[in-house]
């Protein structure tokens, strides 16, 4: 084994450890990855490295820039509304049991999202199917997982369907492979959508927990807690009594969690602590609560808190929920940064993420897309942010302006032009998007600016630092080390006919465990090159394998991480982690089923000549 291969096998290490681990972004782990590859690369006289130019090669690999294109083609539907045309559809369905609407749901945004990145169409619709769910007395939570996996499903069919189906095809038509036809997939994408569709609407309603949303928190039924602070003010008749004895607690939806003293939590039950001057108290609220609370003699809410409440009337104030949007330009910034209260002129009360209450001081939390905060303002404060792209607003669906509805007809004929194009072959698909990309623009659908800031550009910089890394595993040998070792290990335990489907349902297994922790991208970035070298191996056509990569690297269901319309339902449904794996790992072992059983029979193993 060669220092390159070490090498390599060291960064390979690093950037799985660094995904999983979460301490420094994704797109950063892979830009520190590449940034390290191209230090190497130029420095070392080695002749299994990758050179520097060929380093840089990888920005000349069509995936990105049409997986960049598309962000654009899909935000461009979006404002225009026509993600919107099935909010109309879903509407004329309330009246339906739950397992007729849900069936229903899961066909009609699978086949929006077979054409249109999943990743608007949950934002788009998760408004509406919380407001249908109270229509129809039914959790959110009995719909939103149905959501984000109905989008999924959608994805599996199609090559525009998912990023990763189009970074799939360009590196397969980089190692001098046909790329992937625009339904080619849809061969095993169709039957998981159908036994998907089959098993939620049989086994949903029971599989899936009922629970409160942020948004219903807001009615009478049983409510979420939120996590403020207060503290003790200087004269306060709160000193020297516990908080039970004080009646602090007597108030409505008011639990106290913990006291801070000097920084330093206070051991012991709270309730029975002695309250002295200064103490911090963490409190668990419901929303009536925090309003409570600031009115009480003896305490002071959070001062930025505190301020921003003072500036809010009573009759007018109201709590709302929002979900940081995917691009949203204060993401990674803290409140304070932000001067949230003064550029919103609302409060945030509270902030979810994963499922949990951040007990940190919310002035100096970083936020993150799909954060969801739980806010107070003005009612002409809500309006002006609901109109805003930085933040959802839950109760209410965006609207977009008539002058981007008019527009509607060229965003559909664009999209729908651009499928063609690449469906007849008459021109590669980057070409098919960049043209469209360029008719959006010229025609007003959107502003140039807009389109940038559609594009997730941390995808990109995930896609670009993968690539490289997989292109040094190629050039070092390490991917074909993989390869052999595996081709290798499943030769001693299986018998000759079986030993392809066995290392298919392999290559299915690592891609799916990698994308429930990894980006989806970085699995396919990885694994597609190791398939090529496993199908070089065995001296068949890598097509299967590749195909089976795609699948497993968009058939994410059994971790709320996995993929990024799961991360958004997770908050705003109020989910537990284990939740997603309750109902997503037999989901998980069905699209491998039905994975491992279609594509021998569609794409087969035929030998490929030296």
């Amino acid at each position: 084994m060669t220092w390159e291969i070490i090498f390599v096998f060291a960064l390979l290490i690093f950037a799985i450890i660094s995904f999983i681990w979460e301490r420094i972004s994704a797109d950063l782990t892979a830009l520190t990855v590449f940034g390290i590859l191209l230090f190497v690369s130029a420095l070392s006289n080695s002749t299994e490295l990758p050179s520097l130019d060929a380093m840089l090669g990888v920005f000349g690999n069509s995936a990105p820039l049409t997986i960049a294109g598309m962000f654009i083609v899909s935000a461009a539907l979006e404002r225009t509304g026509a993600i919107d045309l099935i909010t109309a559809y879903l509407r004329k369905l309330v009246k339906f049991p739950y397992r007729s609407f849900l069936f229903i749901m899961i066909l009609g945004v699978a086949a929006v999202s077979a054409f249109v990145n999943n990743t608007p169409v949950v934002i788009v619709l998760m408004p509406v199917i919380l407001s249908l769910s109270r229509e129809m007395g039914v959790a959110s939570s009995k719909l939103l997982i149905p959501l984000s996996y109905a989008s999924i499903f959608g994805g599996t069919c199609t090559l525009l369907g998912t990023s990763t189906n189009l970074l799939a095809s360009g590196i397969l038509r980089d190692a001098g492979h046909a790329p992937i036809g625009m339904f080619e997939l849809a061969s095993v994408g169709l039957p998981i959508l159908t036994v998907g569709t089959v098993y939620l609407v049989i086994f949903g309603n029971k599989l899936l927990p009922h629970r409160e949303t942020l948004t219903s928190i807001l009615s009478d039924e049983e409510r979420k807690e939120f996590i403020t602070e207060a503290f003790v003010r200087s004269g306060s008749d709160l000193h020297g009594k516990t908080a039970k004895d004080s009646g602090l607690l007597k108030g409505r939806g008011i639990r106290l969690l913990e006291i801070v003293r000097h920084g330093v939590a206070v051991q012991g039950d709270p309730k029975k602590q002695v309250l002295q001057f200064g103490d911090r108290l963490v409190l668990a609220c419901r929303p009536a609560g925090v309003a409570e609370a600031h009115s009480m003699k003896g305490i002071t809410i959070q001062t930025e808190l505190a301020e921003g409440l003072e500036t809010i009337a009573t009759d007018e104030g109201a709590l709302v929920e929002g979900v940081l949007a995917p691009h949203a330009s204060i993401a990674g910034l803290t409140l304070g940064e932000i001067n949230f209260r003064q550029r919103f002129r609302m409060v945030v009360v509270a902030v979810h993420r994963k499922g949990t209450n951040q007990r940190e001081r919310l002035s100096s939390l970083r936020l993150k897309a799909g954060d969801t905060l739980l806010m107070m303002g003005s009612t002409k404060a809500i309006d002006s942010l609901a109109n805003s792209d930085e933040i959802i607003i839950l109760d209410r669906p965006r609207v977009p302006a008539r002058s981007l509805r008019v527009k509607m007809p060229i965003a559909i004929g664009t999209a729908i032009s651009i499928v063609a194009l690449a469906t007849l072959n008459l021109v590669p698909i980057v070409a098919a998007v960049c043209l469209g990309v360029a008719v959006l623009l010229l025609s007003g659908c959107m502003k140039a600016k807009d389109a940038y800031a559609s594009v997730e550009w941390s995808i990109l910089i995930i896609i670009f630092g993968m690539l490289a890394l997989g292109q040094a595993m190629d050039s070092t040998g390490a991917s074909l080390m993989i390869a052999e070792s595996m081709t290798g290990l499943v030769a001693q335990f299986a018998p000759a006919h079986l030993q392809n489907v066995i290392m298919l349902a392999l290559i299915y297994i690592i891609t799916s465990t990698f994308t429930e922790f990894l980006s989806n991208n970085a699995a396919v970035a990885l694994m597609v090159p190791i398939a090529l070298g496993i199908a070089a191996t065995l001296g068949i056509d890598p097509r299967p394998f590749v195909v089976a990569s795609c699948i497993a690297a968009s058939a994410s269901f059994a971790t709320p991480i996995g993929y990024q319309t799961n991360t958004y339902v997770y908050g705003v449904g109020g989910y537990r982690f284990f939740d997603f794996t309750k109902v997503g790992l037999p989901l998980n072992l069905i699209c491998f089923a039905v994975t491992v059983t279609t594509v021998p029979m569609v794409w087969g193993f035929d030998s490929v000549l030296p």
